[in-house]
């Protein structure tokens, strides 16, 4: 298991046996990984990895089990060929890495992959979810981007828009009990904010006994009192983008 005291361990079991189902395709400037599910649809997903990159084997099984349930699933490089973070990078020069990667200034991106989506692939109701750095990604495209219906962020980082919470769409949001990196007292804060900001649905679940990253962990690291959690994490996850998609 990851140490989970370092900064973001999104990396635990890392899925280095998993080589994906979809495809690597180019979107404009940006490099993205898409699949499709077996049968047609216009409904699409939109996956924001965490800090390890959109290459991460973890994420793009994510976007696989949304194939399967029917979704075209789409992780795009929102680091643009900037370096992903690597778990054997020192943790100390994490905090200088992450100013060059800002979770709020992806629009330019999300638009060209709303492009696409909407002019090759046919979706009509397109949705977003996050991992982490993703999560808070999809905290700030709920808050301001008329295009998207819905978002489940899963243990996003609170900190990075904590003083916003004026959404537009119907937003779940996963957090784990344990999480060393968003502390509870944050998503009671943001819980409270919501209360009295918000007029949209939204939903905040605590998973329990869980630690950060435990949605898209790979099955080996799974304990066994942690895999109901994980399978219930990711059948929430689908059943809020089959409400509101």
């Amino acid at each position: 298991m990851a140490n989970e005291s370092r900064p973001c361990p999104c990396d635990i079991g890392d899925r280095s046996d998993y080589g994906g189902r979809g495809q690597e395709v180019q979107v404009g400037h940006i490099k993205a990984y898409v699949c499709k599910p077996p049968a047609g649809t216009d409904k699409a997903v939109i996956v924001i990895h965490d800090i390890f990159g959109w290459q991460l084997p973890n994420t793009r099984y994510m976007a696989d089990m949304l194939a399967a349930n029917g979704y075209i699933a789409i992780c795009p490089d929102f680091f643009v060929g900037q370096e992903a973070w690597k778990p054997s990078n020192d943790w100390a020069s994490f905090d200088d890495w992450l100013k060059t990667r800002n979770a709020g200034k992806i629009d330019k991106e999300v638009d060209v992959i709303l492009k696409y989506l909407s002019e090759q692939c046919g979706a009509k109701k397109i949705g977003v979810i996050g991992f982490c750095w993703g999560g808070a990604a999809v905290q700030h495209l709920m808050l301001k981007n008329p295009h998207l219906k819905t978002g489940v962020s899963l243990y996003g980082v609170i900190r990075f828009f904590e003083d916003r919470s004026s959404l537009l769409h119907p937003t779940f949001f996963i957090f784990a009990e344990k999480d060393d990196y968003i502390p509870l007292e944050q998503v009671t804060l943001l819980e409270q904010k919501l209360k009295q900001n918000c007029k949209v649905d939204y939903e905040i679940k605590i998973y329990p006994g869980q630690t950060h990253g435990f949605v898209h962990r790979k099955r080996e690291d799974i304990n066994p009192q942690d895999k109901p959690y994980i399978e219930e994490g990711r059948k929430d996850m689908i059943n809020w983008l089959n409400k509101y998609l």
